[in-house]
């Protein structure tokens, strides 16, 4: 049983763990929980696994209507929470952080059945960590996490992957022909996240004209909630090299295409990008938890394996930012070649092998 959700930095670590372990042991069945309403409802199913949803929600922090709904739909939640544990018997139930992770885990410890927590980031949640008390293995990303989980049960796996972006060779001419590039152009990935991100769009409106008339083109994945401004003002502007999409799914031919990649900086972009290999420039969401983005991305910008841009300076800043990576091939060598040095390309065999010790 595989529980948690609402980002693709949990979805795609869990479908990753969860592919992993069908390699390994084919027979296995699975069940992944999530939260009503939420990407992983659309996103488990199409990666070919079963999926059912909790009507659990998050506090608000700030005042709101909503917040009075909370304890009626987390005990709706702990309920079936509790019934399915009940029903599908899991031999082991895995927290990928997210609403539905602290029920579904809170339930299967109840119930005697092994827990393990696969936390993504470099500060970890609070979720995580009531239910890290628990659980008998918690799976790590970032050295260092011994000030948030018992420091005999953490194993540093890193974050596990997309097996496709492993593997980029080769894929560059196919990429430039499916999203329509130009092959002679120096190509900028600009990922928000799957829902968006506010200053990376702001940012690239302000000075994709300069962009253009540089000679770059852009692959702008603008997110859900912002495409429908973001394309009318492209096609407003009359560009012809910028191209924008609500979502990227061929994030492996994306990758392959990039010459530099622009990106937030959650866990599993992080993750991705070091197995990537290019040069990247952090822009960090100052809206998460105890401003985790920034502490994620300084752990590569420590080892001159990345370029941060803060969230308050990058409108109008991001051009000189690209341009003194363009223009100076060693240092674009050096964050390629720093960056791939922090990557964990086997983590997902490594959550696994742990899991298989706790059934065993």
């Amino acid at each position: 049983m595989i529980s948690g959700g609402g980002t693709g930095g949990h979805i795609y670590p869990a479908i990753a763990i969860a592919n992993a372990w069908k390699e390994r042991f084919p027979g296995s069945e699975f069940l992944f929980v999530g939260a009503e309403g939420k990407m992983e409802m659309q996103k488990v199913p199409e990666a070919g696994y079963p999926i059912t949803g909790l009507k659990v929600a998050g506090l608000q922090r700030s005042l709101s209507l909503s917040n009075l709904s909370f304890p009626f739909k987390l005990m709706s939640s702990l309920s079936k929470a509790k019934s399915l544990v009940k029903s599908f018997q899991p031999d082991v139930a895995i927290g990928v952080g997210g609403y539905a992770s602290g029920p579904v885990l809170f339930a299967a410890q109840n119930a005697g059945i092994p827990t393990l927590l696969q936390e993504q980031n470099s500060y970890a949640g609070l979720t995580n960590k009531l239910l890290s008390r628990r659980a008998k293995k918690i799976c790590v990303a970032y050295p260092g996490m011994e000030q948030f989980f018992p420091s005999e049960r953490i194993i540093y796996t890193g974050n596990p992957v997309r097996k496709d972006i492993m593997e980029l060779g080769g894929k560059r001419e196919l990429a430039t022909a499916h999203f329509g590039l130009d092959s002679n152009k120096k190509t900028l990935l600009i990922l928000g996240g799957s829902l968006g991100a506010r200053t990376i769009n702001r940012a690239v409106l302000a000075e994709m004209k300069v962009f253009e008339a540089a000679g770059y083109q852009l692959l702008w994945q603008c997110g859900k909630f912002y495409f429908s401004e973001m394309s009318k003002s492209v096609l407003e502007s009359g560009l012809k090299h910028i191209h924008v999409r609500e979502f990227i799914k061929e994030m492996d031919l994306a990758y392959a295409v990039a010459d530099v990649v622009v990106s937030r900086a959650g866990a599993l972009s992080v993750s991705e990008l070091s197995l990537v290999g290019k040069p990247v420039i952090f822009i960090p969401s100052p809206n998460v938890a105890e401003d985790h983005q920034t502490k994620n991305a300084m752990a590569y910008v420590s080892h001159e394996a990345a370029v941060l841009l803060k969230d308050a300076e990058a409108i109008g800043n991001l051009k000189n930012a690209v341009d003194n990576i363009v223009n100076d091939d060693a240092k674009a060598e050096e964050l390629a070649t720093n960056i791939k040095k922090l990557a964990k390309p086997d983590a997902a065999t490594a959550i696994v092998e742990t899991i298989a010790t706790l059934i065993s």
